[in-house]
């Protein structure tokens, strides 16, 4: 059975123009989808398309947009528990949210790293050096310490310009630990097995 809205249109092909229409950056039309989707009972839907769309449409380009969305699904649920069915103040987040997903910056890279990654055809890669450290068996083996931790294992790319005015002296304070009281001791570590 093919699920209809309120005007008669195609339950998925509403749901693909909501879609289209937000990567398209078309407001009006997504303003329309959207709303004639929550007019036809399914609002839950409409905030489910957009937690999707988020990640899959715009996700690094704009890092701080799923949590509003979120917050607003979440303001729009607590809203419709109060059943104002004269005003219907928690139409306000589901359009707010609509809004911000048609005018942000868009970026794709999310949904292909996760075709890629979860689908393609990946080579196998073999544990790096620089991994095994202190926490690893392997490492222990090696003899690897906070020394090794702290030139290797704590090794920054893209580092924040931020000076660290703690780094010295929790290098002491690890160091002065493992010295006396074994502070981090991993000795009696377990390598976990799978099936």
């Amino acid at each position: 059975m093919l699920l209809k809205t309120t005007n008669g249109y195609n339950f998925s092909e509403v749901a693909s123009a909501l879609q289209k229409s937000i990567r398209r950056g078309i407001e009006a039309e997504a303003l329309y989808w959207g709303t004639e989707l929550d007019k036809s009972g399914y609002g839950e839907y409409v905030w489910k398309r957009m937690r999707i769309i988020v990640a899959e449409d715009i996700g690094l380009a704009e890092p701080m947009l799923p949590a509003v969305i979120w917050s607003l699904y979440q303001m729009w649920v607590a809203q419709r528990k109060k059943k104002d069915e004269k005003h219907h103040p928690e139409r306000l987040f589901l359009i707010h949210g609509i809004l911000l997903l048609v005018r942000a910056k868009k970026s794709r890279i999310v949904d292909h790293a996760t075709v890629v990654y979860y689908s393609g055809n990946l080579p196998h890669l073999e544990i790096p050096d620089y991994a095994l450290d202190k926490h690893t068996m392997r490492g222990r083996r090696m003899k690897r310490g906070f020394e090794h931790f702290f030139t290797e294992g704590i090794k920054l790319e893209n580092e924040a310009d931020l000076a660290d005015p703690y780094l010295e002296r929790a290098k002491q304070t690890l160091v002065g630990a493992v010295t006396s009281s074994e502070l981090f001791d991993t000795s009696d570590y377990q390598e976990e097995e799978y099936p």
